[in-house]
């Protein structure tokens, strides 16, 4: 044959590397011990052209078979050979043809294909390429240079990975097995073909490999995590490589190959990975990377310093997806500490279907004693049926939501809440509590309580970054986390420092965040206000966002009118102790003439009036509407409510500013009073209703009151601490027409006593008592 192997115009791609399969060997650089180096990189880089991954394309095919006699030796020269076009497909085995006809009729395998290399003809130089196979030779024959170099570039690739996945597929030594895997390594670094699966086919072949060989020691774990390390610089690790990283971490945290290896690729998964819903095993690499960083001897000094990396030295971080991929980790570690609670909770019926009576509760399996805690502070005073709804939880129902309660003793009730539209009730009515119970108790294990402080504490390390809050704060409103973790003390009183930090920046877009996205959906001003699962500190947190927010409110009455229907307790009672933000708010309110109820304004006048800066504001106020003075020259409020959580002394305070001779109606349901207060109470010679319930107020407290308000009708006792020493005496309160004596000392003798001796006596409730 007229064919001469030559270099195609000094084409140093001559032939195929000669490098065996297995037993070759790649020197490791001098002094260094296999496994020691984070990052063994290519001893050679590949200059020159580039050239993309070939999957198919059309090229001139002819078959040279191997001449046995003259006549065919003849008849396969170069003046009588044919070619045919064809639209061949490098598949992941075999070069096949899209019509099988002719030379193209079988497919060739790259296992039969011995060698490919360049080919030029001696007088008319055309751009061919040689396929040596058994018994002859396939010729390939491209329009240009670049499309011939480029098909012998993938055809080479194609062959080897080929033979890569065969030879690694059934290993039998593991230390020629890393020297073939280093092998493979370098082809992929030093290939002149750019593409995304040049990385990533070596990878996917290290991960199967992996994945099929679970008896391997860790230090041949970390020898093969060294040995593709240079590929995971610019690629990400494929689904199942993360999960043997992960493993690595969990099992190995302080092994170098976490701290030196691991670091570069989980930095750019942060600066580059957009989207971990559709590769989620990324996130969970990069948690359990972080988790691993935190069990090093620094702990989160080192995490502190990994996430200072992740921001640069600047005060702008230069990558913006840093932080959304940094708080998508956060969120979902933290969700995976109340994992246990959550699925709990899943396995009972949503409220949704609890409305619409999709499922039955008998259909589903048994869940774990969970209740989600409901407050009713502000009906106390109002309906007095509603008296006994202190813990809820929900059962069933079709059209509403039927409850069941149970008080602080072992009382249980059944209660019905109606239902008037399809929307869920808001995430933090469902967490709010009276301030006379706690919040739910969520036990976590070690591992959890470990993983929930690293990453509350990560959300505090970006919280500190003035570029990255106001994404931070858009990034955590809504409020993202689950109920169990909103209701787990730990948790909120841990991401009270992100709050403050949102509460503290002047920024409009950090601190709107504070409030909620939409009506019906809660958000953090809610959740850390007084009343809130999540308060901690008697309103100071609450106070500073309500400051922050009037200063840069563009709609001042709607927030006012918001705080008026929802958080009206609460600023009466931090103006009380003097806060002058809240004084502010009452004022305000008083100039917009944004409370109608008479009665209302006036507890807002008499609290105004019991500080010297409200007084002073309020005079203020009178100059410039004098309709305020005539309110007051009226009268004193006929009914008043104590915000809860008052005590004594804001009781006091309370009731010396003003004068509350017209006062017939007094609620300090779950206030903090004790019987201390009777000597405030004994002083308000019109009080006909009161209500003490979930209150500390005792039997000296009781006793004082029987000797002077003698005209009280309505007195409510329920959860107080009172025995029959106290409620002896109310004999003596003749007036006396309804009294609640649930859940107290109560005995059957001092209740027929009672009975006896106070003829006007018609609604009587000793639930739960002896004399029940």
């Amino acid at each position: 044959m007229d064919l001469t192997s030559t270099s195609g115009g000094g084409d140093s791609r001559q032939i195929e590397e000669t490098k065996p399969l297995l037993g070759g060997d790649v020197p490791a650089p001098e002094g260094t011990k296999m496994g020691a180096v984070p990052c063994r990189r290519a001893l050679l880089l590949c200059n020159g052209m580039r050239y993309k991954l070939l999957q198919e394309g059309d090229i001139q095919v002819c078959v040279i078979r191997h001449p046995r006699t003259f006549l065919s030796k003849i008849l396969t020269s170069k003046f009588l050979r044919r070619w045919e076009p064809h639209h061949l497909t490098l598949a992941d085995n075999s070069l096949a043809s899209a019509t099988p006809t002719g030379y193209m009729e079988n497919s060739v395998s790259y296992s039969a294909i011995e060698d490919v290399q360049l080919l030029s003809w001696e007088n008319a130089p055309k751009y061919c390429l040689q396929l040596t196979i058994p018994g002859g030779t396939v010729l390939l024959q491209a329009a240009n240079s670049y499309l011939r170099d480029q098909w012998f570039h993938s055809l080479q690739w194609k062959k080897k990975i080929y033979k890569y996945k065969k030879v690694l597929s059934n290993p039998s030594r593991w230390e020629v097995v890393l020297k073939e895997i280093r092998t493979l390594v370098d082809m992929a670094l030093t290939s002149p073909l750019q593409d995304d699966s040049i990385n990533q086919a070596p990878l996917e072949i290290v991960s199967k490999l992996l994945s099929e060989n679970t008896n391997l020691t860790t230090q041949e774990h970390e020898n093969i995590i060294v040995a593709i390390a240079p590929l995971l610089e610019n690629n990400h690790p494929p689904p199942d490589l993360c999960e043997f990283f992960c493993k690595h971490c969990r099992e190995r945290p302080r092994s170098m190959v976490v701290i030196e290896v691991f670091t570069p690729v989980v930095q750019r998964i942060l600066k580059h990975n957009m989207d971990f819903g559709k590769c989620p095993r990324l996130r969970l690499f990069t948690q359990e990377y972080i988790l691993a960083l935190n069990e090093l001897n620094a702990g989160m000094e080192v995490v502190r310093k990994f996430i200072q990396s992740m921001h640069g030295p600047t005060g702008h971080c230069p990558h913006p997806r840093v932080l959304p991929n940094l708080v998508a980790v956060c969120l979902a570690a933290i969700y995976s500490c109340y994992e246990e609670f959550i699925n709990s909770r899943d396995n009972s019926p949503s409220l949704k279907e609890i409305r619409n009576g999709c499922q039955q509760p008998c259909d589903r399996k048994p869940t774990l004693p969970l209740r989600l805690l409901h407050p009713s502070p502000d009906l106390v005073s109002q309906e007095a049926t509603l008296s006994e709804a202190r813990l809820k939880s929900v059962v069933v129902a079709s059209s509403e939501i039927h409850v069941e309660v149970e008080p602080a003793s072992t009382a249980k009730l059944a209660l019905t809440a109606s239902v008037g539209n399809d929307s869920e009730p808001n995430l933090i009515d469902c967490l709010m509590v009276s301030p006379a119970c706690s919040t739910m108790s969520i036990e976590l294990g070690p591992q959890a309580d470990r993983t929930l402080g690293c990453y509350v504490e990560i959300l505090k390390l970006l919280s500190d970054y003035d570029d990255w809050r106001p994404s931070l704060a858009s990034l955590l409103q809504p409020i993202p986390f689950p109920k169990e973790a909103l209701a787990h003390e730990k948790f909120t009183k841990e991401l009270k420092y992100v709050i403050q930090r949102f509460a503290e920046d002047p920024r409009q877009e950090v601190h709107s965040c504070l409030l909620s996205v939409r009506a019906g959906k809660d958000g953090w001003f809610q959740l850390y206000s007084p009343g809130g699962v999540a308060c901690d500190d008697d309103g100071e947190l609450f106070a500073s966002m309500v400051h922050i927010l009037m200063g840069s409110c563009y709609k001042t009455k709607k927030f006012l009118l918001s705080l008026a229907e929802n958080k009206l307790g609460p600023c009466m009672l931090l103006a009380l102790r003097g806060n002058q933000t809240m004084v502010e708010i009452l004022c305000l309110m008083l100039e917009y003439n944004i409370i109608d109820n008479n009665d209302t304004q006036l507890q807002i006048i008499s609290t105004l009036e019991s500080t010297g800066v409200g007084k002073r504001m309020y005079e203020q106020l009178c100059d410039r509407q004098r309709e305020l003075k005539e309110l007051q020259r009226k009268g004193g409020p006929t009914r008043l409510t104590l915000p809860s959580k008052s005590t004594d002394a804001d009781l006091a305070r309370l009731l010396s500013s003003g004068s509350f001779g017209n006062l017939e109606n007094l609620s300090l349901a779950f206030t903090n009073v004790t019987s201390a207060c009777a000597e405030h109470l004994i002083k308000l010679p019109s009080l006909k209703q009161l209500n003490l319930w979930s209150t500390q107020f005792g039997d000296a407290g009781l006793r004082l009151l029987s000797e002077h308000l003698t005209m009280l009708q309505v007195l409510n006792l329920c959860e107080t601490p009172v025995t029959d020493a106290g409620l002896l005496a109310l004999s003596s309160m003749k007036s006396l027409c309804s009294l609640n004596m649930n859940s107290t000392k109560l005995s059957a003798d001092t209740y027929e006593d009672l009975k006896a001796k106070l003829p006007n006596l018609k609604e009587v409730d000793v639930r739960y008592t002896e004399a029940w």
